[in-house]
């Protein structure tokens, strides 16, 4: 078993600070688990709306809570909308008898309820499945073949992690959107999400997949930010100022999870993944989401001009600008792209992730570090 301290203790915090604390993130990736490790599920506090027990125990939700004491947790809170302005009622009692752990699924109605209903009381904390640092730098490779699910990536073999990702893909879309309240067609999501599997890596054009899908444009983008919204894709968004250069304002697409990537492309082994024409993109986004939940930047971005210049990630923490720029070659050097980056953007700090071994310097604000070393 992996254990996840930091999401524990993020966790614990949160409930210290705020009155009702939402854990949100895609099915299957461990928060129920974490939830557990703070309210045994067998105790009066842990509320399960998949359970027929727990959903009876809740037919008169604000004396059911009333009596409770401590922390009490909440999952599948989708599943029942009409518990959040009880919620809020609870949470603004003097004094404060129980915090909330909510936990969800990021549907579209968890966030709005949320945000009309415990505005100024919830406190999100988003979760994705297993980093790098919590697997191992030694299980790189596994991890960047099988994704971060627990489920997948803990399977005793390639295959069995294969039937999982494949199961997890068919019941996302025939179950789990429906479910969301999200009525697209689990046929066209399916081939609308292998598309955007092919654009992993690239700027987005919905222009294409439309004329593929056979629907209009601004059906394609509600398709692209479902998948947004339940974390199964990121847009991440350009940055752009008056730098007196035309650059790139569309978003770039990346599958989320390297895993739920490989399966959509068709790729089974490692031996598969390495002769890929996609290997470059899959690593590329691998090792974006690696450094976000590294780093844990307030905003970030990338960066493009129509002239060549780019730069992959674009961190903006503490006041500082951060460039992240990703290689897959054996020993990056300082390109000119790279120096016009520094410049243009004003970086304090440029880092050149790759998959090799060795950690050097370039230039003073410039240095090339092994992805692995984010696990440490």
């Amino acid at each position: 078993m992996i254990t996840r301290p930091q999401e524990l203790g993020q966790i614990r915090r949160a409930l210290k600070r705020s009155r009702v604390v939402a854990l949100i993130g895609p099915r299957q990736c461990g928060k129920t688990t974490l939830a557990r490790q703070i309210v045994p599920p067998d105790s009066p506090n842990y509320f399960d709306l998949e359970d027929p027990t727990s959903l009876a125990r809740l037919a008169e939700p604000m004396t059911s809570f009333s009596t409770l004491r401590g922390v009490v947790v909440i999952d599948e809170v989708q599943r029942r909308p009409d518990l959040f302005p009880v919620l809020r009622v609870l949470a603004d009692r003097k004094p404060l008898r129980a915090r909330f752990l909510i936990l969800g699924s990021a549907s579209p109605a968890l966030l709005r309820q949320s945000s009309e209903s415990l505005a100024g009381r919830a406190e999100t904390i988003p979760l994705s499945g297993f980093s790098l640092a919590e697997t191992g730098a030694k299980q790189q490779n596994r991890h960047w073949l099988r994704g971060g699910f627990p489920r997948a990536f803990l399977a005793r073999s390639n295959a069995d992690s294969l039937a999982w990702r494949r199961q997890f893909i068919q019941t996302f879309v025939e179950r789990d959107l429906p479910q969301l309240g999200i009525n697209i067609p689990a046929q066209a999501m399916l081939r609308f999400w292998t598309m955007v599997a092919h654009y992993h890596g690239n700027i987005w054009s919905a222009a294409e997949p439309a004329r593929s899908l056979g629907v209009s444009e601004p059906t394609v983008r509600r398709y692209l930010d479902a998948l947004t919204g339940l974390f199964m894709v990121r847009q991440l968004q350009p940055w752009h100022e008056n730098l007196g250069k035309r650059q790139v304002k569309s978003p770039k697409i990346y599958v989320r999870d390297s895993g739920l990537l490989h399966q959509l492309l068709g790729i089974r082994t490692d031996k598969e993944l390495l002769s890929h024409p996609k290997c470059g993109a899959s690593w590329e986004g691998y090792a974006v989401e690696e450094a976000l939940k590294h780093f844990q930047p307030d905003e970030a971005y990338f960066w493009a001009t129509h002239q060549g210049a780019e730069l992959d990630l674009l961190l903006f923490k503490d006041g500082r600008r951060l460039g992240v720029e990703i290689k897959r070659m054996d020993a990056p050097t300082l390109t000119p792209s790279m120096r016009i980056a520094i410049e243009n953007l004003r970086l304090d700090r440029l880092v050149i992730l790759y998959p090799g071994s060795a950690r050097y310097k370039l230039a003073k604000q410039v240095e090339v570090l092994p992805l692995a070393t984010l696990a440490k």
